[in-house]
């Protein structure tokens, strides 16, 4: 099951608001993730921004062309 883009950015502002108060530890319901480094908080940002990104891009149209001669 896809995740969509409004829970994507929920975590990741959760995320961002946890980096800048300087807390490792970040917890959304039953679930807690500690992070070791502040480049791995980083790079899951990134991540999350690049879902974001993807999730949020308009999807093509295709649309398909048929002629004749009306014979």
């Amino acid at each position: 099951m896809a995740i969509g883009s409004d829970e994507l950015t929920t975590l990741r502002d959760a995320l961002i608001r946890a980096r800048a108060k300087g807390v490792r530890l970040v917890q959304m319901g039953a679930e807690r993730v500690e992070y070791r480094t502040d480049e791995e908080m980083a790079s899951a940002i990134a991540d999350l921004d690049a879902r974001i990104r993807r999730a949020s891009a308009a999807r093509p149209v295709v649309v398909k062309v048929s002629t004749s001669k009306g014979m």
